[in-house]
């Protein structure tokens, strides 16, 4: 089993062994998909769902060797030919070996584009690459499905932030993938966003081309008891010390949000063998300093209204009557109204969301740690 000098990992996923819970989750996305259903995953950035997906097909791959899992982000592609040659990429460089059989039938098979293999100067591992013509991507990608179907073979695909297809300038991008993925049948999906508002609608509109076509999962926060157990139980492989009270004030700082804790944590193993409040302060201090200029620069891209309105739900660490009397009036907001259009600017700007409890936060928690701290 690969190890890691700090077991909290904040990037990518290792193993099961630095992976916390998500058990039922895990077993959830495995059952769905052994049973033919495509999944839609909803949650926050930073709150584990690529850590899960990952954590799921490590699952998968153990127990059985002829499944093909891949995983794209396609938070980066801006259009259908970003998107196109990102999934041929991921798919066509696994799903066959580079024998020259296989070569020689992934060349034939492709008409708009052609695959050409090369080998890793560095590594020797041999991979595929090819151009996609911007005016071919609808039919490159009608033939990158088609490949994958007459392939037979068994396939599990994560499409990672998958709201962004949403914001491609190709009018009926969804339609066209749906019209693909709704005939394979030795495929599934995992679909999986971060913009929940966008997510739900997307998937439970009856006007839209994937509404009624997966299981949901939304994504909650991992347990206060379940991740201290996990947390002291790494502190303890190495002879340090974590006790409860500390952990539960790192949970309560960043409200349970996965990736916040686990960057506290990956500090904290490194600068004290038993940590402490101060500790504690120390590390988040430093991680503040580090974005302090980056904070500021959002902050001057704010009005003067919504960012009243921001520090204050900030401060607040979650509040779902933010139109309320007392909400306003103790933070000398502006009327109800403007505070209403401002909440909503800032739901646009990615700043704050709204969770599944109806509270309003600060989406970045070290940013709403700095408006507590900065903002009067």
């Amino acid at each position: 089993m690969e190890q890691s000098k700090n077991p909290f990992i904040i990037s990518g996923y290792v193993c099961p062994e630095y992976f916390c819970d998500r058990e039922k989750e895990t077993q959830k996305l495995i059952s769905a998909l052994e049973n033919g259903r495509n999944v839609s995953l909803i949650s926050p950035r930073r709150y584990g769902k690529t850590g899960l997906i990952q954590h799921t097909f490590y699952k998968i791959k153990e127990q059985k060797n002829d499944i093909f899992c891949f995983y794209l982000d396609i938070f980066a592609t801006q259009n259908l030919h970003d998107f196109t040659l990102l999934f041929g990429q991921t798919v066509l460089e696994k799903l066959d070996d580079f024998s020259e059989t296989a070569i020689k039938k992934i060349t034939s098979f492709f008409k708009n584009f052609r695959p050409l293999f090369s080998f890793d100067p560095v590594t020797c591992e041999p991979y595929i690459s090819f151009d996609i013509k911007p005016e071919h991507a609808d039919a490159s990608l009608r033939e990158i499905f088609d490949y994958i179907k007459q392939s037979g073979k068994r396939c599990y695909i994560a499409i990672d932030e998958f709201q962004q297809i949403t914001e491609y300038p190709e009018k009926g991008t969804e339609a066209l993938l749906r019209s693909h993925i709704q005939f394979l049948t030795n495929v599934n999906f995992i679909f999986a966003g971060s913009k929940k508002h966008i997510m739900d609608t997307m998937f439970s509109a009856a006007n839209r081309p994937f509404y009624q076509s997966t299981q949901k999962m939304n994504l909650q926060k991992i347990p206060l008891e379940t991740y201290c157990n996990f947390a002291q139980k790494h502190f303890e492989n190495k002879n340090k010390t974590l006790n409860i009270e500390i952990f539960e004030k790192i949970y309560a700082l960043v409200s349970g949000h996965t990736w916040y804790i686990q960057s506290i944590l990956n500090n904290l193993f490194v600068i004290t063998e038993n940590a402490t409040e101060q500790d504690v302060e120390t590390v988040v201090n430093n991680a503040l300093e580090e974005e302090n200029s980056t904070y500021k620069t959002y902050c001057d891209l704010l009005t003067k209204g919504q960012l009243n309105v921001l520090s204050a739900i900030a401060k607040e660490r979650g509040i779902a009557a933010v139109t309320s009397t007392d909400f306003i009036k103790k933070y000398n907001l502006s009327a109800a109204s403007s505070v209403k259009i401002a909440v909503k600017a800032l739901i646009n700007k990615s700043l704050v969301l709204k969770s599944d409890d109806g509270n309003y936060f600060v989406y970045d928690r070290y940013f709403g740690l700095w408006l507590e701290r900065n903002i009067k």
